[in-house]
């Protein structure tokens, strides 16, 4: 399907790895000009290149914390004028409720709620005064069922998810859309990371981690970046202009629910 963005310029934060780097992939192979960011300059090289090489479209990186003032300064000054948004970050820590203090919910807050909202706050004028626009942001699947030791990342992409949900509103008759992707586990860094630690506090081997948790996926398997990407890349598409303020779970059925 031609998803008609080719020759749109897009910012995708968090891009070197993971599922940044499939939404980025999938923008690219639309014909979309980018501007990666990630804190890593050696993974975020490495995935311009390749992004470049692949699909032969304009690849600008900024190596920053998009979750500081000074960070987003400088991917803002080399994003002015994008497209097409794509937000993204890694999730806070693990835990229970009493291993946090309120500098651990700030710096959450700041990563997961405070930096999306900054960014749309920058770019979405733009897009309103040009007619069209795409913002998709990377929550979880947390927002529709709160994992227990994510109570950091339960906190924070909520309230992005109500943020989301009023200003979506307010900008779809300016012809841009706001909608948020929920991923479930996916085959990325995050997922390693989480089964690692579910394996050292069991005191069983991380494959035994994984298979447990491939068990509580009816599609008994985890995503792949890839698919994640082309899922961000539709919503990013002419196609996807009647689709407002939306929660779309990518979880392989894992969250049980009707609605």
């Amino acid at each position: 399907m031609d998803l008609g963005i080719r020759g749109k310029r897009a910012l995708v934060t968090a891009s070197s790895k993971g599922l940044g780097r499939g939404c980025a992939e999938a923008l690219a192979e639309a014909g979309v000009d980018l501007v990666l960011n990630a804190r890593g300059e050696e993974a975020l090289d490495a995935t311009a290149e390749h992004i470049l090489r692949t699909w032969q479209v304009d690849v600008t990186t900024v190596a920053a914390d998009i979750s500081t003032e000074e960070g987003r300064a400088e991917v803002l000054e080399e994003a002015a004028g994008v497209d097409i948004l794509v937000t993204n970050a890694g999730g806070p820590p693990p835990g229970m409720w009493n291993d946090w203090n309120r500098d651990d919910f700030i710096a959450a807050l700041d990563a997961n709620m405070l930096a999306p909202i900054a960014l749309m706050t920058a770019l979405l004028p733009g897009m309103c005064d040009r007619g069209w626009g795409r913002v998709v942001n990377i929550t979880s699947q947390s927002v529709k069922a709160p994992i227990p030791q994510l109570g950091l990342s339960n906190s924070a992409r909520a309230g992005l998810t109500g943020y989301v949900a009023g200003t979506a509103r307010q900008v779809a008759q300016k012809g841009v859309t706001i909608n948020n992707l929920l991923p479930g586990i996916h085959a990325t860094d995050r997922a390693d990371a989480l089964d690692g630690g579910v394996a050292e506090r069991e005191g069983i081997a991380i494959d035994e981690a994984r298979a447990r948790r491939v068990e509580t996926i009816p599609a008994q398997r985890y995503g792949t970046a890839a698919e994640f990407g082309q899922a961000c890349a539709f919503l990013c598409s002419q196609h996807a202009g009647f689709i407002v303020g939306q929660n779309w779970l990518l979880d392989g059925g894992a969250v049980n629910a009707t609605l």
